[in-house]
């Protein structure tokens, strides 16, 4: 019989796509070979090719052409194809089980291809005892006999030996054969258009969704979409090799440019392993003064590999993000995350943040409980809500309403209590309470829902309003289709327009003046201390105390608790705990220790019992304009009429609370009201010739002084028994007379003393203001001269 010469795509698998995604599932994974083979048989896996190569078949019809014994073959690979294409036509899936060489030269003599379904599983004890199977395969293997064997002739051809057609399954139908593993292969079309679409930054499932619109049916595409993932995975190991190169010399060049510039590598240079991170000197400086609360967000896709790019962020004292360092994660395990905290850290010279948000991830949960086990750690509430999308979809179908609850129940609850009692209506409303994806982050909840982090530093304006500084620094910049080549110019792109904004909103501050809306001396003082963007939110909570009032509620003698609410809303109560004494208020909306501003229910507190400026202790010096500077400005009052309201106010504050506690204990009885009204008037008196003569002493020095310095002093003279100068001792006449002197030589010290430092703290000031004027006109003309360049 004649023979004629064939093309023939010899290819049985999809080559290197045979590994399996992690979220893919494939039903068609060969189990291990038998473990006992015979003596003279060595086991093969099956191996794919995507070359194509000549094989001689006889004529005749090959649709309907079935092995025979006899038949010949060109090569040992011509014989694999032709079994595999007819396997393909009847049903089944192919492999390689065993072959047999030569005892002369070891060359191989013999093949045999099977049915994917031969044999049965190896359920060796001794390999699987002491390994833990994360995902055990399903069985495949039923003891399928039919095969095909081969035999090598001394004229080199290929004649089948024997040929075995019976199954003892059922075969799969046409429309499925392309899920059978040995069929799965990508063509070179199809390579081409997967290349093309995934340069533009397409997923694989979307890219099988324009394969298969392409070729009209997943069966006519002929792979799955793990073929897909494979195929795309490999493809970015293969361009990656080169581009990473790209990646070091940049680093490399920032570094021989400014040794400030960090860089690590997990690894060495010469040995790829993990990740990447940097941080250059701006990086590694804002830390030093807003490193208080850190974002680290994986979710950015950067480049066509589709690797993490993950930037450390932070928010500075205009509200704004801004830049920590950044890193490309290649490897995303536990290790891989430790090294990468404990390299950042590194970097910014060792200080631990208070608090850090992160995607919800539990092996950076793992990582952050090692490196970080005193900062507050946060997942992300934005991605869990844009996850709850995808896990609830079919719930947001059915119920249009849920979404909007759901947002109710997490932003809006304001005690522990009362989201638990939200949270189950919910669940239970819609049926949800067995959902496992609700399962599992309401086991999580402490790191998330607002109501349980509020008594955590975050920076953050609102509870319940996404801060500008989540997840949005290379927004607009770097995307999916950004190759490694251009990233670094988007990168520095997106780095100076941040630059921008910030030397924009530094000189709004010190050049413009805020309206204000209220006489209050507390929103001049923090007009003057706040840059303008805070100044405004906290202008929004002091003009908000107008329509709120405040009550007392319990005083335990230390502290006098208020509750606080708008007029006729006392179930909407707030409680603020004020202690006088140290001029300390606490809400228990906690909204100053979640973001660094007081509340409109403090600052009610404040208003109702003359606090007329903001306290030291709530004025953060990194949301004031002077957050960069080195100078302790907001620490003591910058001018002394501010320093006289404040301490003004302590003592008004004292002597009421001590009043109204002596009031409340000398009206108990007569006897007690007797006594305390018989030690009021001897006090008023008392205090009316203090006020004499701390008035004579004003017409002295134009100072009001205190009446402590001077019974110190009268004590120091009369207990010494000093002498005049004529070695009497002195009269009393004259030793009032000198202690008289004396305090008001003290009190004209304290005076100028006084006003040293006034001047003092407003020359720094003035030094720091016009300082940051020339930063500003710097950066300014380094923005022009780029933009004319």
């Amino acid at each position: 019989m004649e023979n004629e010469v064939l093309e023939f795509d010899i290819g049985l698998g999809s080559g290197a796509d045979d590994d399996d995604d992690d979220d893919a599932v494939d039903i068609d994974i060969d189990d291990d070979l038998p473990s006992t083979p015979p003596h003279h048989l060595t086991t093969s896996h099956n191996s794919a090719s995507t070359s194509a190569t000549r094989i001689y078949l006889p004529e005749g019809d090959l649709s309907d052409l079935e092995p025979y014994e006899g038949m010949e073959f060109e090569s040992e690979e011509a014989a694999k194809a032709f079994y595999n294409s007819y396997a393909r036509r009847v049903g089944f899936s192919t492999r390689v089980s065993s072959s047999r060489r030569s005892r002369r030269d070891g060359a191989i003599i013999q093949r045999q291809f099977v049915c994917a379904k031969e044999g049965f599983r190896n359920l060796n004890e001794k390999r699987t005892k002491d390994r833990e199977i994360k995902r055990p395969r399903v069985i495949t293997r039923v003891g399928c006999k039919a095969s095909l064997s081969v035999k090598m002739q001394d004229s080199g051809k290929w004649v089948v030996s024997s040929f075995v057609r019976g199954h003892n399954h059922e075969l799969v139908p046409p429309d499925q054969v392309h899920c059978l593993r040995s069929h799965r292969q990508i063509s070179g079309p199809a390579k081409t258009l997967i290349d093309t679409l995934q340069a533009a930054g397409m997923g694989p499932r979307r890219i099988m969704s324009a394969l298969i619109k392409e070729y009209g049916g997943i069966s006519k595409v002929g792979f799955t979409e793990v073929d897909c993932r494979n195929y795309m995975r490999n493809n970015r190991q293969r361009s990656m090799e080169g581009d990473i190169q790209l990646l070091l010399d940049y680093l490399r060049q920032m570094q021989s440019e400014n040794p400030d510039f960090f860089y690590a590598l997990q690894g060495d240079d010469g040995q790829f392993t993990g990740n990447v991170l940097w941080a250059d000197p701006r990086a590694r400086a804002n830390y030093s003064y807003f490193g208080d609360t850190v974002t680290f967000d994986t979710t950015y896709r950067s480049n066509r590999y589709r690797l993490p790019f993950a930037p450390f962020t932070g928010v500075n004292h205009h509200g704004q993000p801004v830049l920590f360092g950044c890193a490309f994660i290649l490897n995303e395990t536990e290790a891989s995350f430790v090294w990468l905290f404990q390299t950042w850290l590194t970097a910014m010279s060792g200080r631990h943040p208070l608090s850090i948000t992160t995607d919800h991830d539990a092996v950076i949960r793992l990582a952050i409980m090692q490196v970080f086990p005193e900062t507050r750690h946060r997942f992300c509430k934005w991605h869990i809500f844009k996850k709850c999308q995808e896990k609830l979809s079919h719930v947001l179908l059915k119920h249009p309403t849920f979404e909007s609850e759901f947002h109710k129940c997490v932003n809006l609850t304001e005690l522990i209590e009362e989201f638990e009692s939200c949270w189950l209506s919910l669940v239970d409303r819609y049926e949800l309470r067995d959902h496992e994806w609700l399962q599992t982050i309401y086991s999580d909840r402490r790191q998330w829902v607002p109501v349980y982090l509020r008594d955590a530093f975050f920076a953050e304006m609102s509870i319940t309003q996404r801060s500008d500084s989540m997840n949005s620094y290379f927004d607009g910049y770097v995307n999916a289709s950004t190759n490694l080549n251009h990233f670094f110019k988007l990168y520095e792109r997106a780095i100076e327009s941040r630059n921008e904004k910030e030397v924009k909103a530094d000189y709004d501050t010190m050049n413009t003046n805020p309206v204000l809306k209220t006489p209050s001396p507390m929103e001049k003082q923090a007009s003057g201390l706040y840059t303008r963007k805070l100044f405004v939110r906290f202008q929004e909570e002091l003009v908000g105390t107008l329509t709120f009032m405040a009550s007392k509620s319990e005083d335990d003698g230390e502290s006098i608790t208020y509750q606080v609410a708008k007029f006729g809303e006392d179930h909407k109560a707030y409680h603020v705990k004020f202690n006088v004494l140290e001029m300390k208020a606490t809400c228990s909306c906690q909204m100053f220790e979640f973001s660094g501003l007081l509340c409109r229910h403090v600052l009610t507190v404040f208003r109702v019992t003359n606090v007329l400026t903001l306290p030291s202790r709530y004025i953060l010096k990194r949301w004031t304009r002077n957050a960069k500077s080195n100078v302790i400005l907001e620490e003591r009052p910058t001018d002394v009429y501010t320093g006289y309201l404040e301490s003004h106010t302590v003592r008004y504050n004292t002597l009421r609370h001590e009043a109204f506690k002596f009031v409340e204990e000398g009206s108990k009885s007569l006897e007690t009201y007797n006594v305390a009204m018989g030690v009021l008037q001897e006090a008023t008196t008392r205090v009316a010739l203090a006020t004499k003569n701390d008035g004579r002493a004003g017409d002295v020095n134009g100072r009001n002084k205190g009446d402590s310095a001077s019974s110190g002093i009268r004590a120091n003279y009369t207990s010494g028994n000093h002498l005049g100068i004529s070695g009497q001792p002195l009269s009393e006449e004259d030793m009032d007379k000198k202690i008289q002197e004396l305090r008001d030589e003290l009190e004209y010290a304290n005076r100028k003393c006084e006003v040293y430092r006034a001047n003092l703290l407003s020359v720094l000031k003035d030094i720091e203001d016009h300082k940051q004027q020339l930063s500003i006109k710097v950066q300014s003309i380094k923005i022009s001269m780029k933009g004319s360049i």
